[in-house]
């Protein structure tokens, strides 16, 4: 391994790899820590207020915040620290002789992507295995620490597969209970069977829902049957309480195994969350290659000396870094709204950089 590295890693590859990956590693936490620091004082109320202990905010709360800001933000501060240490290098003409020597521009290009390849093969770990693990913990402490809001959810509509359909006046998350519970079958556009119960409790133990004062309907043609006031009825469904509790950060805290499962629940039951399961599995394993193309932007507009130093390298920089996360945040919308495939809404941020990297590394001097 060692004399494999030595023969495509010269003394200078290892020098730029130090280079981007030190810059990398310090600028992460700093901003890291910042960002701990304001969400601090954001949330602050919210700890109070719940009793939440030191340790369930520090070893739960914050065991995920911390994993998935530095995931979030590592693509952003990978750009950042590539213009910085290379429009620094570029500033005291330390690009120019290793240019004007044997080495081309796509051979000095060797030690960025080196550091981009382990970049990426982290970030790809940390989106398919890790993320979803502390990204449950963080989801659990918020919802029930009051960052979501209030915990009864109103006017629950749900598919359970192409004959069965569930409405729920309201439902309480703490009490795992719904309210005014109806559900119906059907035989193609005939209904079959309708229960109507005032309450619908979902007991863990049993994993089973228990129907309280409820009454039942059944259908065959212009013959009906019914049965009304009955006290008490478990029964097995397809529904969990998670299926209530759909809060805009529930799919990151989903194992991709668990995501491929409800993936294809959701297929069954044709409801509107399908897209938004897709786009959150396709994007982990598509965004950890923002590490290349992000990289492959910075060495483009920062290998070039110019006068003022890094300061218009790193304003480029600053504005593109804008620009992209503009993008990546409008994509699950152009999926949603205008019918973009999931897969495609996904791939958008990356493959409108890349473009633009691409032309930018052609226009980059040789």
């Amino acid at each position: 391994m060692k004399q494999l590295l030595d023969k495509y890693l010269k003394i200078i590859d290892w020098y730029i790899i130090k280079k981007y990956l030190g810059t990398f590693i310090f600028t992460l936490f700093i901003v890291i820590g910042i960002s701990v620091v304001f969400d601090i004082s954001e949330h602050l109320d919210n700890f109070l207020s719940h009793h939440a202990t030191v340790y369930d905010i520090a070893f739960k709360y914050y065991a995920g915040f911390i994993p998935f800001f530095m995931n979030l933000l590592s693509p952003l501060i990978t750009f950042l620290a590539v213009i910085y240490f290379t429009a620094k290098m570029a500033n005291q003409t330390e690009i120019v002789p290793i240019l004007s020597g044997k080495a081309s521009f796509n051979r000095f290009l060797r030690p960025y992507f080196v550091s981009a390849t382990l970049i990426f093969l982290v970030s790809l770990f940390a989106n398919v295995y890790l993320i979803p693990y502390t990204n449950e913990l963080k989801v659990k402490f918020e919802n029930t620490h009051g960052f979501n809001g209030d915990p009864t959810k109103n006017e629950v509509h749900l598919q359970l597969d192409t004959r069965t359909y569930v409405y729920v006046q309201s439902y309480d998350n703490t009490s795992k209970t719904a309210y005014q519970f109806v559900l119906e079958k059907f035989d193609g556009d005939k209904l079959r069977e309708k229960i109507v119960a005032n309450t619908a409790t979902y007991d863990s133990l049993k994993r089973k829902w228990s129907l309280k004062n409820y009454s039942i309907r059944y259908v065959n043609g212009l013959r009906e049957k019914l049965s009304m006031n009955l006290p008490q009825k478990d029964t097995t469904l397809e529904l969990s309480p998670s299926d209530f509790e759909m809060h805009d950060n529930v799919y990151s805290a989903m194992s991709t195994s668990v995501l491929d499962k409800n993936i294809d629940k959701e297929k069954i039951r044709g409801a509107g969350n399908l897209k938004d399961m897709q786009y959150e599995k396709y994007k982990r394993f598509i965004y950890p290659l923002a590490s290349y193309v992000l990289t492959m932007i910075g060495v483009s507009i920062s290998s070039r000396r110019v006068r003022g130093g890094i300061g218009l390298p790193l304003g480029i920089g600053l504005f593109l870094c804008f620009a992209y996360i503009v993008v990546d945040k409008f994509a699950l919308v152009f999926a949603i709204k205008s019918g973009l495939p999931p897969l495609i809404a996904a791939a958008l941020p990356n493959f409108l950089f890349g473009v633009l990297g691409c032309y930018l590394l052609y226009k980059a001097p040789k």
